[in-house]
């Protein structure tokens, strides 16, 4: 076609057929960002088919290719970016929030150490006698029998009567050492990996409203970039142009809204209009959600207790309570302590003590896996990280949401790229080559 027979200014336009291009672009927007949506969240574990060989051929495929889920594990299929990205957001989560919003020390401060001594304590003694006589009946049966009742009495009692200094000990330990005894990138990284879903609620309890912006604007920005489609489809006429520009206009579809939700991280004016990101503008309101699934389901007095005592720095965490009790059981003795060594042997009671201090570490920590009781310490944990987010400068807010699932976001444009290819393709199947009339 020469410039002279471009018709420029629409004289012999097919109007049926130009109007169509930009409501098509705008129907393609809206499927290319709800299906985006699915593409993030869905599903929450891996589904698709083992291919033999797939394995061996993913170590030399481009690592983008490598990043798509399933490729590394061998098969094909999908699983939503952000349940697949899970450990890779809670490692960042960490680096880019948590960490900023409190060291393991304040957390640990948070849950009111005290608290916790007076609840074990609450819990533990009214186990002590059954404790007691299990260990001595182990260790030194004969011994303990031979004991009249009333000093078996005296024994216990006099446990029980050490047992607040004792739980005290071990919580102070506890404190003093809790930065190298708890690792939060470990237990946050290893929590999210093995409940995906849990990354996946953060986003959608309170970011629904602005995804379902997102999807919407989806027809917006498809109908806005199709009009120039439709412009440059009439002006040249050419079959492989629909295609073509399809693709670009799902590119930017995609990245447009991302680029809604995150950006700008504060207000700013473009061409006279007050801009800013969709999850910014609710900071405060993002912060209160994100700080209850945090406290409930992650940093968890339940979970605290569980990473000290089974997680990979757990041995030096019973050593140490096992160290420090021992003075406390030597005071529980008493002034016959001395005597009670020689008369049983050093060995035996050495022994006693071992297993006394040994017995009391795991029962002492027990209470920390009360899941009613840490219920009621997660809102101090809840109040800590809602405040410390909403003081988050807006950039640091958006590096939390959005660094897990950035270097994916190309998997998203190509969805898009290749949803707009076939939108193309669909049109001109359906309307034929545009050009004048």
């Amino acid at each position: 076609m020469t410039t002279l027979a471009i018709d420029w200014f629409f004289q012999r336009a097919d109007w049926w057929h130009l109007v169509s291009v930009p409501v098509f672009t705008g129907v393609v927007g809206f499927l290319i960002n709800w299906t985006g949506l699915l593409m993030l969240f869905s599903p929450v574990a891996f589904k698709g088919v083992t291919v033999p060989g797939m394995r061996q051929l993913s170590r030399v495929l481009p690592r983008k290719l490598q990043e798509v889920p399933g490729i590394l594990q061998g098969g094909v299929g999908w699983q939503g970016i952000v349940p697949a990205r899970a450990a890779k957001m809670g490692s960042i989560a960490v680096d880019k929030a948590i960490a900023k919003l409190g060291t393991p020390a304040e957390f640990y401060q948070e849950l009111e150490p005290d608290e916790i001594a007076e609840h074990i304590v609450n819990v533990f003694q009214p186990d002590m006698p059954a404790m007691i006589e299990q260990i001595m009946m182990r260790e030194h049966p004969a011994l303990w029998r031979d004991l009249p009742p009333r000093a078996r009495t005296a024994v216990v009692h006099r446990v029980q009567a050490q047992l607040p200094g004792i739980v005290r000990t071990v919580t102070d330990e506890i404190g003093e050492h809790i930065d190298q005894l708890l690792d939060p990138k470990i237990m946050v990284i290893n929590h999210f990996q093995q409940h995906p879903a849990l990354v996946v609620r953060i986003f959608r309890d309170f970011g629904q409203r602005e995804l379902n912006l997102m999807v919407a604007f989806g027809f917006v920005f498809g109908f806005g970039l199709g009009v120039p489609v439709a412009m440059v489809d009439h002006w040249f006429g050419q079959w492989w142009l629909l295609p073509v520009l399809g693709v670009v206009v799902g590119w930017i579809t995609n990245a447009l809204g991302m680029w809604l939700i995150f950006e700008p991280p504060e207000p700013r004016r473009i061409l006279g209009i007050k801009v800013h990101g969709l999850f910014l503008r609710r900071q405060d309101q993002a912060a209160e959600v994100y700080a209850r699934i945090i406290a409930d389901d992650v940093i968890t007095l339940e979970n605290i207790g569980n990473f000290l005592m089974d997680g990979p720095r757990g041995d030096r965490t019973r050593q140490m309570l096992a160290d420090a009790m021992r003075p406390a059981i030597d005071g529980a003795a008493g002034p016959a302590r001395g005597a009670v060594r020689i008369a049983i042997g050093p060995r035996k009671f050495d022994n006693i003590r071992e297993a006394v201090a040994v017995e009391a570490v795991g029962r002492t920590i027990q209470p920390f896996r009360d899941p009613e009781f840490s219920a009621e310490q997660a809102d101090k944990i809840n109040a800590l990280i809602a405040r410390r987010t909403k003081e988050l400068p807006p950039r640091d807010f958006v590096d939390m949401m959005r660094s897990a699932i950035k270097e994916d976001e190309w998997m998203l444009y190509a969805h898009g790229a290749i949803m707009g290819f076939g939108g193309g393709m669909l049109h001109l199947a359906l309307f034929g080559v545009g050009g004048p009339t």
